[in-house]
């Protein structure tokens, strides 16, 4: 008799334990669908009025910050401009000029040089109302690199152009004064698992990341909101205008859907097929796995882009030879 009342009780524990996390899990995933649903399809209805945020835009000429900006003018915003390429910035600010009737003004820089631009490009903004910053200048490898450890030159500018930038949130003073502002870091989604043969690019990413989610904490309380993007792949020239489709978006429309999500969440994929993608390699993928595919992946890529060099070598060396 006594051990049928040790096992009741028993079994009775284990049942509670069961039905206590059963009841959390579906709790959670309420929630996650909950928030998914809000973030990616009620943004689209009820969009935040980004002009509240202040009359200027400060962002880039190209891939996803050009995307943004065109889509910030459309939405009445007057845009600054900066790149390392001047004939590219008059010819953009000209688009958008005649395109949308905004005011632009351009900044010409290069952001792999290090800190010592900073104190420029801050003196040239003075007087611009800035409510809005988008960080996106950012830079990969060349497809030659076999390692990031080739080449240390082109260390220190990934570094200064993905990291540096991010932190050199000067503007956030004049933000600060006014009580309201948007700083928008672009990420990526290399960020969500260490990327062999993209060593220093990942990690600078998850940089990003950490970054802005710390900073939000800080100064949210002081009217400043700052929102971290991590996108899978966007069609721009750094994934060399890879087709768009299903999985694959293109920079306008990315952006788009991006600026939707801002005053819902301050952490995002930036568009629904981004963040199914990022729940179902969470789930599918482990770590271990993801791993050793990115490694194939890039090893076969790279062998791709090396293929022509190497043949023409080998045609050299049977000339020499005959």
């Amino acid at each position: 008799m006594g051990d049928i009342a040790e096992c009741s009780w028993y079994s009775l524990l284990l049942c509670s334990i069961g039905s206590v996390m059963v009841v959390y899990y579906l709790l959670r995933w309420s929630w996650q669908c909950w928030h998914g649903f809000k973030v990616y399809v009620l943004s689209e209805i009820w969009q935040t009025n980004l002009r509240t945020y202040g009359q200027w835009l400060y962002g880039a000429t190209s891939g996803i910050g050009r995307a943004y900006a065109e889509e910030l003018a459309k939405r009445g915003l007057d845009i600054v401009l900066i790149s390392r390429s001047e004939d590219k910035l008059r010819r953009v600010a000209k688009e958008i000029e005649s395109r949308y009737k905004r005011q632009t003004y351009v900044i010409q820089t290069d952001f792999t040089e290090g800190h010592s631009i900073y104190s420029a490009i801050t003196q040239q903004l003075e007087g611009l109302q800035i409510g809005i910053l988008v960080n996106n200048v950012g830079m990969n490898y060349m497809s030659i690199m076999l390692s990031a450890f080739f080449c240390l030159q082109r260390i220190t500018q990934v570094i200064n152009c993905n990291t540096l930038s991010v932190t050199q949130v000067r503007l956030s003073v004049c933000m600060l004064q006014r009580g309201k502002g948007l700083i928008i870091n672009i990420s990526s989604e290399a960020a969500s698992q260490p990327q062999p043969m993209l060593s220093v690019y990942s990690a600078t990413k998850i940089f990003v990341t950490y970054f802005s989610r710390c900073v939000h904490a800080e100064y949210r309380s002081k009217g400043i909101t700052v929102q971290c993007v991590a996108p899978f792949m966007v069609s721009t020239n750094m994934t060399h205008n890879v087709p768009v489709n299903p999985l694959v978006k293109s920079a306008a429309s990315f952006a788009r859907d991006a600026l939707n999500t801002v005053g819902y969440t301050t952490y995002t994929g930036g568009c629904l097929t981004h963040a199914l993608q990022q729940f179902a390699l969470s789930i599918f993928f482990p770590g271990w796995l993801r791993l050793t595919s990115f490694c194939m992946q890039r090893m076969a890529k790279l062998a791709r882009s090396i293929e022509p060099q190497l043949r023409e070598r080998m045609a050299e060396t049977r000339n020499k030879q005959d």
